[in-house]
């Protein structure tokens, strides 16, 4: 081969991993002898890590790399066990979101809309920053952030540390996921990108719509969603939706827009689309200055269509009570925006990021039911519009002064969440031959046979956060590192539910459509009024205020041997109040105030056997708190799978011990192998568990368990081998094959001794001890946690010029997803496998380079599977046929 071929093969290894456990693009073995240097002289030499490109990530406390080690891969030199993607590593996924591109990550997996569960640790216990600062959350009961709001096409890297060391945020029980800004270019560009997508269960096929605004299509509304004066004004006056001085009628005339009730069948789904713009450029500035400015906005529009099978049992039996087929088309439009500013000044880096992230999703549904006790058949229609909005701008500055590293972070964020006009309708059907109507669907608005609601939900979370991080290196073998950071973060949380009552409807207006069945004439005919079941707590205020300081300490007492230990101190006040909205209000028992603080020690031995085996060991201690979704006593439904949760105030902070071990060896260009133990020990770990209404419908509620206990191993492999080396010519010549595997083996139960209580809260009651053992099996795993986690890829790529042909499997295995209470077995989740194809190919038109990248996804169509099984029965919860996805994209740089 060519001495250029040989060059550029080195280079190109900088992008030769789809889904790396570790940041396999910066870890290459020396280059091998040519012919013009001897193998003797190599051998005298210490060897060189290859000039490879550094991922750009920028944590609290500085640079994540040990001082003095030769090795630039970053995943070998950390201190920590770590895993980078890269901006060239995203690429390769084929991942449209940051979410879905760390499911490639060894014992990760993405649950539900983007929550990123680590080792089996669900949501709660993973930590989400941008640039080392905390994110705020849009999810209405959530503190942490969905990761599939974030497009890959803002993100420069996403480093995921799964030991814990105290520059991070003690939240850290399963680990940290840092997501890191583009910044400064190296020069000048200009990126326009196209994409069109499918699926086998939407495109082309029927699906559901209503029409909603002239601008639904870009996810903003042109204010046909605004509140309603009649009631705005009703929420202004501090009233109560049934006295004398409000006009109910009035209210309820302006709800019945047929823009947004009047459901329409789309006899052939559309394509999605997707396009975006990146551009940037850099100049310098004085002599030693260089100022970056980047800028990104792109928008897609996806629709998904999927026929929910949902089923309620009428026993612990699994006797089925409720058979339900829900059509179901989600309309989700993903605007991002952002503008960044990178200045290096000599050893100085200053970089301001400003975010903007808008996800809509528009719903449509239909669902079909019968319950098979009484005999009714039942017809539901939903409609709804699900705005969530991130605004982040941030500082951060990492200064130099000879030796003295300062690290200097700050900024503010606000997310919103909003949801007007949610919509739903049911239409009954008594299939009694004695009716006149027993044939027909009828709704007279009594909720006996037929109902009607309409609610507005609307959040708003701030984010204030600032720290400061020194670091001196007091020796050759001794570096420190002292910090302080402050979080503050304030959620008002609002949902009000109208239920729409018919009075005395007759059953031939009960026929009606949804949008004839509120017109104003009937309105006022009948006399159409409303209630609202949501009085007694429609608001809620949420608060979190934490003051952290750490210091640690780097140690390199003989040459490689490095030991990573440091103490964090918080100290958090975390309360959730009823904010009031009435004149005369309710006295609520639905209040939170949880004041603790903790030391956190963390230490992670890292030894350095031979060049290529090393060793690691480290212990912690950290804590989760609970998240605001789990103390707020406020109904929600997720609309990506119509789960209703409500908040537990009683519950407490989990408090959690990790231990780790891990061998890593090192062999040829870019190739690895790891083995790794983990074990932890968690204190008051929170469980979702479901509660089940007079209708046999679930709600889902949280409660602390006494004791977890969660351990397994990890095994990753990755190999990459350039077929020149087995004497390939031709096309083959400049290829190259890549092979990754890695493997995660995860075993937890819950520990529940008797006499073991924990806190219930109850409405009008407050909270009350109960028996742990009525809510918790001992020994049963904890939710979210699958035994088995299998990621695979292999491929063949080009080592001169952009050509890739990937494939990606991945395996997980059943996982509990809530807790069964009053003799139910647990709700199980079966994810399966699934297999992918990506390619990625440069081709020229007009002499202009462009990238051409095509996907199948989910090839052999593994559908979605939640349900309820015993011996005898099962019992689908949330099962439906996700089909295979196929895309197409385009882009080009200037």
């Amino acid at each position: 081969m060519k001495t250029g071929k040989q060059l550029a093969g080195l280079l190109l290894l900088t992008t030769a991993l789809t889904f790396p456990v570790q940041a396999y693009a910066q870890d290459q073995s020396p280059p091998e002898p040519s012919e013009q240097e001897p193998a003797g002289d190599q051998s005298a030499q210490p060897p060189v890590e290859d000039e490879v490109a550094e991922p750009d990530i920028s944590v609290p406390g500085g640079g994540i790399i040990v001082t003095g080690r030769r090795f630039r891969d970053v995943t070998r030199s950390s201190t920590q066990v770590v895993s980078v993607l890269s901006s060239e590593e995203i690429a390769r996924t084929g991942e449209g979101d940051i979410a879905g591109a760390l499911g490639r990550v060894t014992g990760l997996s993405v649950v539900g809309n983007g929550f990123v569960f680590v080792r089996g640790l669900g949501d709660r216990y993973s930590l989400a920053l941008l640039n080392g600062l905390p994110l705020p959350s849009p999810e209405p009961l959530s503190r942490v952030v969905p990761l599939d709001i974030f497009p890959t096409n803002v993100i420069a890297s996403s480093l995921v540390q799964k030991t814990y060391s105290t520059n991070f945020p003690g939240e850290f029980g399963g680990g940290v996921i840092n997501l890191t800004t583009r910044a400064v270019p190296d020069e000048g560009f200009v990126k326009i990108s196209l994409g069109m997508s499918g699926d086998t269960e939407t495109t082309f096929s029927n699906g559901l719509d209503y029409y909603g605004s002239g601008y639904d299509w870009s996810g903003f509304d042109d204010g046909t969603r605004d509140v309603p004066p009649a009631l705005q004004a009703f929420f202004d006056s501090g009233l109560r939706i049934n006295d004398p001085e409000v006009d109910q009628q009035a209210i309820v005339k302006q709800l019945g827009n047929p823009n947004l009730i009047l459901l329409q069948e789309v006899g052939s789904t559309r394509p999605n689309f997707s396009g975006g713009i990146t551009a940037g450029t850099a100049f310098d500035i004085g002599s030693d200055g260089r100022l970056g400015i980047i800028g990104t906005a792109s928008l897609s529009n996806k629709l998904r269509t999927k026929v929910v099978t949902s089923q309620n049992p009428l026993n612990a039996d699994l006797e089925l009570d409720r058979d339900s087929r829900n059509f179901v088309t989600d309309n989700r439009m993903l605007a991002n925006a952002m503008l960044g500013f990178g200045l290096e000044l000599g050893e100085h880096k200053l970089r301001w990021t400003n975010l903007f992230i808008r996800d809509t999703i528009k719903q449509s549904g239909l669902g079909f039911s019968e319950l098979l006790l009484d005999g009714d058949s039942t017809i539901t229609q939903n409609t709804g519009w699900y705005e969530r909005q991130l605004f982040d701008t941030q500082m951060v500055a990492e200064l130099k002064f000879a030796d003295l590293s300062v690290d200097l972070r700050g900024g503010y964020a606000q997310t919103q969440r909003q949801a007007p006009f949610e919509y739903e309708f049911v239409y009954v059907r008594t299939n009694q031959d004695n009716e006149d109507t027993g044939d027909i669907y009828i709704n007279v608005l009594d909720r006996q046979r037929g109902s009607a609601s309409v609610a507005f939900s609307d959040l708003t979370e701030d984010l204030y956060y600032g720290g400061i991080d020194l670091s001196y290196p007091l020796a050759d073998w001794l570096s420190a590192t002292v910090g302080y950071a402050y979080t503050d973060t304030s959620r008002l949380s609002e949902r009000r539910q109208f239920l729409i009552d018919g009075g005395s409807l007759e059953p031939a207006v009960g026929a009606l459509r949804p949008d004839l069945l509120l017109g104003d004439a009937i309105i006022d005919f009948y006399g159409i009024g409303l209630s609202e079941p949501t009085q007694t707590d429609p608001a809620f205020q949420a608060d979190l205020e934490i003051q952290a300081a750490y210091a640690k300490v780097n140690l390199s007492p003989i040459v490689g041997v490095s030991l990573d230990v440091g103490v964090r101190y918080e100290d958090a006040s975390q309360s959730v109040a009823t904010v009031q909205r009435f004149e005369n209000p309710f006295i609520s028992l639905a209040t939170t105030q949880i004041d603790n603080d903790y030391f956190l020690p963390g230490a992670t031995l890292t030894w350095e056997v031979t060049d290529s085996l090393q060793v690691r060991a480290s212990a912690s201690k950290t804590i989760a708190r609970p998240q605001f979704r789990e103390l707020i006593f406020q109904p929600y439904t997720d609309p990506d799978n119509q789960r209703q949760y409500i908040g537990n105030p009683a519950l407490q902070d989990s408090e959690l011990f990790n231990a780790e071990a891990r061998a890593e060896y090192y062999f040829g260009r870019g190739n690895r192998v790891s083995l790794t133990g983990f074990y932890k020990e968690i204190d008051n770990p929170i469980e979702p568990y479901v509660s089940i209404g007079a209708d046999t419908s679930f709600t889902t509620r949280f409660a602390n368990a006494p004791k977890a206990q969660l351990f397994g191993a990890e095994a990753d492999f990755q190999w990459t081998k350039p077929l020149f080396d087995w004497g390939a010519t031709g096309w083959l010549e400049t290829k190259q094959l890549i092979f990754v595997a890695n493997y995660t083996y995860t075993q937890s139960e819950l520990k529940v001794a008797a006499g073991d209580t924990t806190r219930i809260f109850t409405a009008g009651v407050g909270a009350i001890e109960a028996d742990a053992a009525l809510f918790f099996n001992d020994g049963d795993p904890l939710t979210g946690q699958s035994d088995h986690l299998v990621n695979l890829q292999f491929g063949i790529e080009d080592q001169d010029k952009l050509q890739q042909f990937t494939f990606l499997l991945n395996y997980a295995s059943k996982r509990v997803t809530r807790r069964g209470t009053a003799g139910l077995p647990d709700i199980v989740e079966d994810p399966g496998l699934t297999l992918d194809f990506v390619a990625r190919q440069e081709v020229k038109l007009f002499k202009q380079p462009l990238e051409l990248k095509l996907e199948a996804r989910n090839i052999f169509g593994r559908g979605n599977f939640e349900y309820l099984q015993n011996d005898a029965n099962r019992i689908e919860i949330n099962s439906y046929d996700v089909g295979t996805s196929f895309s197409i994209g385009i882009s080009a740089e200037f």
